[in-house]
């Protein structure tokens, strides 16, 4: 399963006149970082950055000067994001600023059925909050003390430890080695292969003879059809 944990940083809050103007993401493979990652700081074509956000951010114009447009990113991002599902904290809004940015540019909007919201995940589970990224970083106990400004690929780092934590934690990611077989009706289902590695010399039978000639004299009590005579008799 490949999953790709992304944040924007904006110009604004409203998506319709506000541009994206950081994107950034990490690739998971079976809840595991591959160490493939994205990041663009994008010029936003001379929309001005309001105080607010980059107060949030500290992103200024000057930093963007140069840098290139979401149209010179965005074949990058489609190949990047291609078959995985997208996960975001409060991904209303990361979706809706790159639904606009992909509608300016004739693309289709994103399917809402690859996303995934990590702030509704948090809800349900933690419904008494807080649930900003940097309240679950610390319940979670994951170090976000780089995290001074937000930032588009550090809080994509920071969200993916919390997204494996939110989906039951590190065991979650404990992958063991698997085949897909065909079941009954069409449908695939997974069949786990353990390997259990052999000991060079088994280990000494714990239960003496005086102890299993008591059990069996037990068992001899119980009648005929007793299953632990089928257990004593192997």
């Amino acid at each position: 399963m490949r999953e790709i944990i992304f944040d924007t940083e904006t110009t604004g809050l409203d998506s319709r006149d506000d541009r994206v103007i950081e994107l950034g993401g990490i690739e998971l493979v079976n809840r595991f970082p591959t160490g493939k990652t994205f990041h663009h700081y994008i010029n936003p074509q001379g929309r001005a950055i309001h105080a607010e956000a980059q107060a949030v951010h500290g992103i200024s114009a000057a930093d963007l000067a140069g840098k290139p447009t979401f149209a010179e990113i965005v074949q990058e991002w489609l190949a990047f994001t291609d078959g995985a599902k997208l996960v975001a904290h409060n991904a209303t809004f990361d979706i809706g600023f790159l639904n606009v940015e992909f509608g300016r540019l004739g693309h289709p909007v994103i399917d809402n059925g690859l996303v995934v919201d990590t702030l509704a995940l948090a809800r349900r589970k933690h419904p008494m909050g807080p649930n900003s990224l940097d309240a679950l970083c610390r319940r979670y106990g994951i170090d976000n003390t780089r995290r001074t400004k937000h930032g588009a690929l550090l809080d994509s780092e920071l969200l993916a430890e919390v997204y494996i934590e939110l989906i039951g934690g590190k065991q979650a990611a404990l992958i063991l080695d698997s085949a897909t077989a065909p079941a009954q009706g069409g449908e695939n289902v997974r069949q786990i292969e353990i390997v259990v590695s052999q000991r060079p010399s088994p280990l000494r039978p714990r239960l003496t003879e005086a102890e299993r000639d008591a059990h069996a004299g037990m068992v001899g009590t119980l009648g005929e059809k007793a299953l632990w005579l089928k257990v004593v008799g192997n």
